[in-house]
């Protein structure tokens, strides 16, 4: 009877164990599916802020590209900038503009055609041309007049009014620039680049895409 018990006390004890390591694996199974479930899900949620940065950094750039259209019309209409980056577009203007007074000129010269294809460039900070800040986004841009393109069926002398000699016919001319805007967010680590090329008319009236 003594050895009955013992085997009997001593099978009780295996199915015991063997109770206790199953209930242990599917337990550690059950703590690695759940660290799993809470890395992917940190993975997505870091991904999905990565997307969010990522296009607030690219509308920030393509906004900066609109502000350089407009400082181009505005230097070329005659009844505004007049050939000159007119003074709203100062930083020291109220209320502030993007455009630094020290660089006022550089950028006249390059919009009425003084420095075709310049080299500057807006990943230079201090060789951008104009510099604003779109919610948490530090954007410079750079704009670079590529060419001057006659009108149709004319000769140079018609269009040469654009460089500021010639006659009222110069008007129907088109100047083509290149605007690149970069945008960054130093503490996000977040940065785009948009850069698009305008072709408008030597009165500024238009500038299409």
């Amino acid at each position: 009877m003594r050895r009955a018990n013992c085997g009997s006390v001593g099978h009780q004890n295996n199915e015991r164990g063997i109770a206790m390591l199953t209930v242990l694996l599917v337990m550690m199974m059950m703590t690695a599916l759940g660290i799993a479930a809470l890395t992917a899900t940190g993975l997505e949620n870091r991904m999905a802020g990565s997307m969010t940065s990522m296009e607030a950094a690219a509308a920030a750039a393509e906004s900066c590209t609109g502000i350089g259209v407009n400082i181009i019309q505005q230097t070329l209409d005659p009844d505004g900038g007049a050939g000159t980056v007119p003074a709203s577009f100062l930083t020291d203007a109220i209320p502030a503009g993007p455009v630094s007074p020290t660089g006022r000129g550089a950028l006249t010269t390059e919009i009425m055609g003084g420095s075709d294809n310049n080299n500057d460039s807006p990943t230079i900070p201090n060789q951008a041309n104009f510099t604003l800040t779109v919610g948490a986004f530090t954007v410079y841009g750079d704009i670079d007049r590529l060419y001057l393109k006659p009108p149709a069926g004319s000769g140079m002398q018609q269009f040469a009014g654009y460089e500021g000699t010639g006659n009222s016919s110069a008007t129907t001319a088109q100047a083509y620039y290149r605007i690149d805007c970069v945008a960054s967010n130093a503490t996000a680590g977040t940065s785009a680049r948009v850069a698009a090329v305008y072709a408008c008319t030597s009165s500024g009236e238009s500038c299409q895409k």
